[in-house]
């Protein structure tokens, strides 16, 4: 099948182009815009508690709200609000009131601090655009106008609440991934001018996958609209990485074998047919292993995973036609020439430290397997002082945005769940209205749950059948204290709820405490579809029942050292009090599914030497010989476009950025160059049980197109038979 692609493109490869660039108008020219949302309920299904209770308070409380956006005020001088002062918020508040912001519904004054340092005014917009880019607009114009208004007086006044953390996380964003943005380039460009020493080649990968992106981000926009997923800003940033990075994998993936078959004396477009017809199986199988594991993460509960999961995989399919097609292609037109202006093409270099280490693999498979093996579980301890942190607003921006700047200060100048209250809404069972008569003492038990710094009865619905029980936490609402306190809380309301009586309770706290369990479920659910799935990749791959047991071991053992070595950099090391709790969701498919790539490209190249009549143990040596160097650079581009998201300025991009970033290196040079190949030498043929992957294959010559096999070993051709990887000895 590769062959025939590789035949096809290679004959036509101006109506190929030509097909890309149209397809590529078509689809950004008609794409709908991706819409972002940043509302944290919006993750979650209607069948959580906590949405529940916001639906209830819609229908029983129209009136009622949690403002999505917070002014608050302070003297310049940092002294107690004098009367004047006080003049001066009221006048501010009611004067914003006039202007009739869109989206913005009421503004209304909020309570003065305990000190009398502090005020607010409080601000409702329409809740059925929360999270939505408008609210973040909505909240550029108040920001703007509460500002002029205090002008002249002795106020200091900043605007937080969620719509204004939407608007700085947007800022942040945008710088983010123009960070993010130049620093793929730049490495992918210097990495590959480094190796073939050849301008053409390095810019060519930047340009195609750039082409690429703009498909691939019209594709995801059809996709978020068509199945109504939900677009977070996040995933546009990772987009990058995933696109550049894997895109370039697959690039030097062809590259090598094009250049090793040129070496071998192929005629240039025949070189091109020959790479694509022994690499394209590698390259598949590896795009699959990670399509397949994102897809898996449709299964998530949380709306944001249930959007990246498809996002990344239509990035990564993308990316895998374009490696087929666009690129041999595009490389068949420039010829040899794409390597200009160097020569080292020409002829085969030593390879002398691969060499080395591959000899040290056949000498010593069980030392190698040992060691590398205590490496990674050693890594692995860390993942026991793991913790979560759900404060996605401060972990997408840096603590000194505005909004972070208030929601510190409120913390201080109130209690701390002071600016994200708990409502428990207790409702009549059979529409009755509701005995007012035990609302003391249901809030007194309510008050008195540890956690809890006080809780009141603050209003009934208009027929009487709902009451709104405000119960403010000791804790800001996305700490672990706060999400333990919201689930005594939980406890206390259902089981002390008077006879004939529900109790809901809502709130941001509540809202975490829900998504916590989301994420627990989709650990139970996620992990284990993801790894079945990339073993039955491997299974049809190596046609072998044994091998993808110990391989998804070994991936899943570089995932336990990844988190290990973040809990104990960003936890220990920074200080963090938890990490985001998506983190290991995200850090499971992308080290699993792409670590992956590098076992498949590994363990391929040593069935190949073990078809050449090697023993296990020869076979592993020349294999990391042969595949060292492509696994090396593929593996280092990879891991260092990842890294680039730590340029972001946010705790969630580079808590993400380190963790891949180094968990791709990990199964790149510890997993694929020592633990695998190792593993794979000591098992032996019963690696290959029930087939007969290892078996040397009847001599045949695939790359003059007779049944792609690869080459018969003869003079100066067993150097160059069987290698996805790209290289020969």
């Amino acid at each position: 099948m590769f062959r025939r692609i590789g035949n096809t493109v290679v004959r036509h490869p101006v109506w190929t182009i030509v097909a890309w660039l149209i397809a590529a108008v078509a689809i950004v020219a008609t794409a709908p815009s991706l819409p972002s949302n940043s509302d944290e309920s919006s993750f979650l299904p209607k069948s959580y508690e906590s949405i529940k209770a916001a639906d209830l308070q819609e229908k029983a409380f129209p009136s009622a709200f949690t403002p999505s956006a917070i002014a608050l005020y302070q003297r310049t001088d940092g002294g107690r609000l004098t009367a004047e002062d006080k003049q001066d918020v009221a006048r501010i508040t009611t004067e914003l009131g006039k202007k009739h912001i869109d989206q913005v519904q009421k503004v209304v004054p909020g309570q003065p601090s305990k000190d009398g340092r502090y005020d607010l005014t409080l601000v409702q917009m329409d809740s059925k655009n929360a999270g939505q880019p408008k609210q973040a607009d909505a909240a550029k114009v108040l920001r703007e106008d509460v500002k002029a208004l205090a002008k002249g007086t002795h106020l200091d006044v900043k605007l937080g609440g969620s719509a204004a953390q939407a608007l700085d996380q947007q800022d942040s964003s945008k710088r983010g991934q123009a960070l993010i943005g130049i620093g793929t380039f730049v490495i992918i460009l210097v990495t590959l001018l480094i190796i073939f020493r050849a301008p053409i080649l390095a810019v060519l990968p930047l340009v195609l996958i750039g082409l690429v992106s703009a498909i691939a981000n019209g594709l995801i926009a059809y996709a978020t609209k068509l199945f109504d997923l939900q677009a977070n800003s996040s995933i546009s940033s990772i987009l990058i990485v995933v696109l550049f990075g894997v895109g370039t994998d697959y690039f030097l993936f062809l590259m090598f074998r094009y250049r090793e078959r040129l070496r071998a004396g192929d005629e240039p477009k025949q070189a091109m047919v020959n790479a694509v017809a022994r690499v394209g199986e590698a390259i598949a199988s590896a795009a699959g292993a990670v399509v397949i594991a994102f897809l898996a993460l449709a299964l998530s509960t949380l709306g944001f995973l249930k959007q990246m999961g498809p996002a990344l995989a239509i990035a990564v399919a993308a990316t895998l036609v374009a490696g087929l097609t666009l690129i041999p292609a595009v490389v068949s037109l420039i010829g040899p020439k794409v390597f200009w202006p160097s020569k080292s093409w020409q002829r085969e270099p030593d390879n002398a430290r691969f060499a080395a280490l591959g000899r040290g693999v056949q000498r010593r498979p069980a030392l190698t397997a040992v060691a590398s093996g205590l490496v990674l579980i050693a890594l692995t301890l860390g993942t026991f002082g793991y913790k979560a942190t759900f404060d996605l607003a401060s972990g997408s921006m840096p603590k000194t945005k505005e909004s972070m700047v208030v929601q510190d200060e409120m913390q201080k100048a109130y209690s701390a769940g002071a600016a994200a209250p708990t409502d428990v809404y207790l409702s009549s069972t059979d529409g009755k209205p509701l005995d007012r008569a035990g609302f003391t003492a249901y809030a007194s038990k309510l008050g008195a749950v540890d956690g809890v710094a006080s809780a009141r009865m603050s209003q009934v619905s208009k027929g009487g059948t709902t009451a709104d029980f405000t119960v403010t936490l000791k804790y800001e609402a996305s700490t672990d204290k706060a999400i333990d306190a919201v689930g005594r809380v939980r406890d206390i309301a259902h089981d002390d709820a008077p006879e004939g009586t529900e109790a809901l309770v809502g709130g941001m706290s509540s809202i975490y405490k829900d998504i916590n369990t989301a994420v627990n479920h989709d650990y139970r659910t996620v992990f284990p579809v993801a790894a079945v799935l990339i073993m039955v990749i491997l299974g049809l791959l190596l046609r072998s029942v044994v091998a993808p047991w110990y391989l998804i071991a070994s991936v899943g053992l570089g995932f336990g050292a990844t988190l290990g070595a973040t809990v104990w950099i960003f936890q220990e090391g920074q200080g963090h009090s938890g990490l985001m709790f998506m983190l290991p969701v995200i850090m499971y498919l992308f080290v699993v599914a792409i670590g992956t790539d590098y076992n498949i490209l590994m363990i391929a190249r040593l069935r190949e030497e073990a078809r050449e009549g090697r023993d296990p143990r020869a076979a592993a040596g020349m294999a990391l010989r042969h595949a060292g160097p492509t696994v090396a650079a593929a593996g280092f581009i990879l891991a260092a476009t990842f890294a680039t998201m730590m340029l972001a300025g946010n705790a969630l991009l580079t808590e993400m950025g380190f963790a891949v970033s180094f968990g791709i290196a990990v199964a790149a040079f510890v997993m694929a160059m020592f633990f695998t190949p190792s593993l794979t030498a000591l098992i032996g043929h019963a690696a290959w049980w029930p087939g007969h992957g290892d078996r040397a294959e009847p001599s045949a010559d695939a790359d003059t197109g007779s049944n792609g096999s690869g080459p018969a070993p003869g003079p100066g051709r067993n150097s160059v038979a069987h290698d996805p990887a790209g290289r020969r000895s």
